[in-house]
């Protein structure tokens, strides 16, 4: 039961990456590699490799991810700057998933 709850929590988190990809100044590399995180906790999930409270763990940081790239794409812009701050989130979130999926 609670795996099938992560897996629908998971299944949310990959529909409002895409909703949000619409808004304001597109960020393609940003969606796509958000897009690509949500799959692999996803997969964790289905294969078990993610516990629980794990996956909520990284649901979480996905939510942060995409309240940031929200933030930053709120004036229609998003600087060089921007970018570098949110490619390297997602790079820490990265990370977390890598030691989470195999420890």
């Amino acid at each position: 039961m609670l795996k099938v709850l992560a897996g629908t929590a998971a299944v949310a988190t990959l529909f409002s990456t895409l909703i949000d990809s619409a808004s304001a100044q597109s960020t393609p590399g940003v969606d796509n590699r958000q897009h690509r995180q949500a799959e692999r906790i996803y997969d964790g999930v289905q294969n078990g490799s993610l516990t629980f409270q794990e996956t909520g763990q990284l649901m979480r940081g996905q939510a942060r991810l995409r309240e940031q790239e929200r933030r930053f794409k709120s004036d229609g812009v998003v600087t060089r700057g921007e970018r570098v701050r949110m490619h390297r989130n997602l790079n820490r979130q990265n990370r977390r998933i890598f030691r989470k999926k195999h420890n």
